[in-house]
């Protein structure tokens, strides 16, 4: 029998200049996996993207970064999936999320990508929506003056050490949804605030 997920997704942009940026958290998430599991990136020109595989709950999980540019991620992700004949509906993708507070993560198995470019030209590339998404919250609860440079500047001193516990989070929500399926892993973690340690899920945000 197939794992549910057999793909995950990171999203971000590559260079140095992007790392620690709110719009790379996705390579930050899957960074954390890899390391967990003892994966090892290696370019893929084929595909233009980082490819690792590793081993999470007795299942062969592929993980991957898009060197594509944010908003040309279907490129990577959609080609790769044929090859490997993977479906939409065994991919989970992990991503930012301007729309949901710092400190929170909302796993679902399909949704619509809002005004996400990546999610967008994935949905385009694969033809379908029914792939698995982890949003990671980065809105501030202050007003933005340019959602671009906000996006695309990096996180440092207090806020850069708020969003470690959150990545950590999210890898282990991923890890959760393979292990013991999606309703499982959101039961668990949508509605936890990641920014107070102590805290428990409140329920569907």
């Amino acid at each position: 029998m197939k794992p549910a997920v057999r793909l995950v997704v990171g999203l971000g942009n590559p260079g140095l200049k992007y790392r620690h940026t709110p719009h790379n958290l996705g390579y930050e998430v899957v960074d954390i996996l890899a390391t967990r599991h003892g994966g090892e990136f290696r370019r893929s020109r084929r595909f233009r993207a980082g490819v690792a595989t590793v081993t999470i709950g007795k299942c062969a999980i592929a993980l991957m970064r898009p060197a594509t540019y944010m908003n040309l991620s279907g490129e990577a992700v959609a080609p790769f999936a044929r090859y490997r004949a993977i479906a939409p509906e065994e991919i989970l993708v992990a991503c930012d999320d301007i729309d949901l507070p710092i400190g929170r993560l909302r796993l679902r198995p399909r949704n619509g990508p809002g005004s996400h470019k990546g999610l967008i030209s994935i949905i385009e590339a694969l033809g379908s929506s029914e792939f698995a998404r982890l949003r990671i919250g980065t809105d501030p609860g202050e007003p933005i003056d340019d959602l671009t440079d906000y996006v695309l500047t990096p996180w440092w001193g207090e806020r850069r050490e708020a969003i470690e516990p959150i990545c950590t989070g999210a890898a282990d929500a991923i890890e959760r949804a393979i292990e013991a399926g999606l309703s499982r892993a959101m039961s668990e973690f949508n509605g936890r605030d990641f920014l107070e340690p102590d805290s428990a899920p409140a329920g569907e945000q």
